[in-house]
């Protein structure tokens, strides 16, 4: 029998019990990610079916954006280093990215985000938060929803796209 999704599987730990669900949704979009992309052959990582986004921007994008969102939560401006990498999130490198580097970039983002959960006190939750060049109104809680979201998204997306792309 398969293993429930992770919000059925109890409290992660050292996560704050009104983090619980943006930790949830994080394992749970690494875990479907790793699954997806396992299955997914290097030729249609980088494959655009369509004109629609591929595998591997869905990847980059969901660890950049990630670390984007994080940054703001901590109320800290975009560095030099992740606007450049906004840049080259479409493109595969040289060689291509495979599915086993890029499964890496999610763990990696994903306990980066474990470990900035982990050191958020509630106290700090409804703080007001500076978004972009516009500094859009946001809060700490907010910003880090949506950062689950937002993953959650991209992670649907990999699955979507992997399935159209492998025969």
């Amino acid at each position: 029998m398969p293993e429930p999704e992770y919000w059925l599987r109890g409290p992660i730990d050292g996560i704050a019990p009104l983090l619980q669900p943006v930790a949830h949704s994080l394992f749970q979009a690494r875990e479907d990610v790793a699954a997806a992309l396992s299955r997914t052959p290097l030729e249609h990582l980088w494959t655009t079916p369509h004109g629609a986004a591929s595998i591997g921007f869905h990847v980059k994008h969901l660890c950049g954006s990630l670390d984007r969102l994080l940054s703001y939560a901590r109320g800290e401006p975009l560095t030099a280093a992740q606007l450049a990498d906004l840049e080259m999130e479409s493109a595969p490198g040289t060689p291509p990215a495979a599915a086993a580097a890029l499964i890496a970039l999610v763990d990696e983002a994903v306990e980066r985000a474990l470990r900035q959960l982990r050191g958020t006190s509630v106290a700090t939750l409804t703080d007001a938060r500076a978004v972009g060049r516009q500094g859009l109104p946001s809060t700490v809680i907010g910003l880090l929803v949506h950062a689950a979201e937002h993953t959650t998204r991209h992670a649907g997306q990999i699955i979507t796209t992997a399935k159209i792309v492998t025969p």
